[in-house]
């Protein structure tokens, strides 16, 4: 039961227990305990809302940036990514395998406020041998929802 109610909160976190029952056909009791258990477990963290800033005339800048450290003798590299992921900016932290170490997703009102951060938190720390930045365009799909509209076809038709 634990891996189908996950599925389906990861499409929709606003699913009702009672709704989820329903689907799998257990009761509302059943499924909030299940609920309520993984909470506690961390198994589930949270609960989040995609929002397509595009949309809004919000200015956000999101940012991937790959990062190569020299592990710490003794910590690996949990002690470098807690410093990392301990910068209100940082949106996620992951171990990467291949040509650098960690990916760090950031988020900033403008491309110079991340490039400051680059500058003056990250590059400055002791294990960080070196950065590269990416910006992101244009999100096309993020968390399995598409954000690009459709393309309109607006040539005219002709007709022989």
């Amino acid at each position: 039961m634990r891996e189908k109610i996950l599925t389906i909160l990861e499409k929709n976190a606003r699913i009702t227990a009672r709704d989820l029952a329903i689907l799998l056909g257990e009761t509302e009791e059943a499924v909030s305990a299940e609920i309520a258990a993984m909470e506690k477990e961390k198994v589930i963290g949270g609960y989040h809302t995609l929002i397509n800033w595009d949309k809004t005339g919000t200015d956000k800048v999101t940012a991937l940036i790959e990062v190569k450290v020299t592990p710490q003798r003794g910590m690996g590299f949990d002690s470098i990514a807690g410093q990392i992921y301990n910068y209100p900016e940082v949106q996620a932290v992951y171990l990467m395998s291949g040509a650098f170490d960690f990916t760090v997703i950031l988020e900033g009102k403008t491309m110079r406020e991340v490039a400051q951060f680059v500058a003056d938190k990250l590059s400055p720390m002791e294990a960080v041998l070196s950065t590269s930045t990416h910006f992101v365009l244009k999100k096309y799909k993020d968390h399995g929802t598409v954000l690009a509209e459709e393309a309109k076809d607006e040539r005219m038709l002709v007709m022989p």
